[in-house]
């Protein structure tokens, strides 16, 4: 499942977010003002939350690496396409005038290539599959740089995420060990086809130095900014309406939604540098209370690329400038495609519909396999490369919930009548089946 990062509204509205159809709460209370970010950041600087000053400088070495129709492609049809204020980004024959702050009036001017043939090169870190070495037939994967990233943390943080049920006596289900074992199954198997294979996070521990009580004071100032003059200590029960108004609510937010993935984020942007992130999860339904889940009968699949911004998080500069650099990075381009793949190969292996989301407020489908959504994610936009954010399976389906608690084994078995591999395997093996069958796909196109 999803951390919904992005859709901030002032709490005084009921505010409940359906992310991947699971019903999850999300900080109504979390909205940009000035003084409580990170040294660096101005008393001008409309930021995200935990955002860093964007330093437009660096696109400067984008000029004349995209031309006006890619832009204007790009611009309407993937990443705003639900709009956005007229000043922050106006469009000409020749330039595209970018607003860097509002209130210093300060716009950065990107200049378009005249043509597909006069286009500079694009400079990036990560590499296209085109331009990957030859591949052998049973190495098709040979020098790829793939970071896996198991989505969540896991282990004691579980119940705080809000990614923990449990039925009875039965074994608890934990979203971050979920994936975690997933990860762990598809290394050696993405080795073993030549790729070379890194953990964001491989064990259940979150990557930041931060911890919720680091963020206890920064909780209480928004709280107050936000309305709640004298805000509680301490959430006293998990089913209070009211606990989003509590500093331990706020800072644990600040925790594991913000300060993990954007210590996640520098870790692949200036150690790992892959030329691809898989961000693997596991979907879920509403399942009520955690102690006494509902299990459902629905189970589906989606895989999730970078785009579809709201016009009201366009109006942070520092999202606005991270998605620009990913426009002109042409992350898109390689990814779209690869999240096609996999996306297939998954739906071949497991038989899953494709999941669709309840309204377009927040994503935009996209894609030729109707498996494949746009949506602007923190960690899909932090990363400076391609990423294929995968949500396969209802955790709390009977279906997968049988065969959660069946475990991981060899071979085959008999789960609910039907002779199955483990479901954790199942997960690995199709989306290594995917990346084999894009990548082969690239290598045959380099030889002609």
């Amino acid at each position: 499942m999803t951390n919904d990062d992005g859709r901030r509204m002032p709490f005084r509205h009921s505010r409940f977010v359906i992310l991947s159809s699971f019903v999850i709460r999300a900080s109504s209370f979390l909205i940009f003002f000035p003084s409580m970010f990170p040294a660096g950041s101005r008393a001008g600087d409309n930021l995200g939350i935990l955002g860093a000053n964007p330093r437009w400088s660096v696109l400067e070495k984008y000029q004349g690496t995209i031309t006006h129709d890619d832009f204007s492609r790009l611009i309407p049809n993937v990443y705003c396409t639900h709009g956005f204020a007229p000043d922050l980004i106006e469009i000409t024959e020749k330039t595209a005038r970018i607003l860097m702050n509002r209130e210093s009036q300060k716009f950065f001017t990107l200049r378009f290539a005249e043509d597909d043939t006069t286009r500079k090169p694009v400079p990036r870190l990560w590499r296209p599959a085109k331009t990957l070495p030859p591949a052998k037939a049973d190495k098709p994967l040979v020098g790829l740089k793939i970071a896996l990233d198991p989505g969540h943390l896991g282990g004691k943080w579980a119940k705080m995420e809000e990614r923990w049920f449990q039925v009875d006596s039965s074994q608890p289900v934990q979203e971050g060990d979920l994936t975690l074992r997933v990860a762990r199954l598809l290394a050696p198997r993405l080795r073993e086809l030549g790729a070379k294979v890194s953990f964001i996070r491989n064990r259940n521990e979150p990557i930041t130095a931060k911890r919720p009580d680091d963020f206890r004071e920064l909780a209480r100032r928004i709280l107050i900014k936000n309305g709640v003059p004298q805000p509680r200590a301490d959430v006293l029960d998990p089913n209070d309406p009211a606990k989003e108004q509590t500093i331990r609510w706020q800072s644990q937010i600040l925790f594991y939604r913000y300060s993990e993935i954007r210590r996640r984020a520098a870790l692949v942007n200036f150690k790992l540098h892959p030329d691809l992130v898989l961000c693997l999860h596991f979907n879920a339904e509403g399942w009520g209370d955690a102690n006494n889940p509902t299990l459902t009968d629905t189970n589906h699949l989606h895989v999730l690329v970078n785009g579809s911004y709201l016009a009201e998080e366009l109006e942070f500069d520092d999202e606005r400038f991270e998605m620009i650099r990913r426009v002109l990075s042409r992350v898109y381009d390689e990814e779209l495609p690869l999240a096609d793949t996999i996306a297939v190969a998954i739906a071949h292996t497991t038989g899953l519909p494709p999941y669709q989301y309840p309204t377009t407020n927040s994503t935009t489908k996209v894609g030729s396999s109707g498996y494949v959504y746009a949506r602007n994610l923190l960690a899909t936009r932090l990363y400076r490369c391609p990423v294929v954010y995968c949500e396969p399976y209802v955790m709390n389906s009977k279906d997968v919930f049988a065969r959660i608690q069946a475990g991981d084994y060899e071979g085959m078995r008999n789960v609910n009548g039907v002779e199955r591999k483990s479901i954790f395997r199942e997960y690995a093996d199709s989306v290594a089946d995917g990346l084999v069958q894009y990548y082969s796909k690239a290598c045959c196109s380099r030889d002609r």
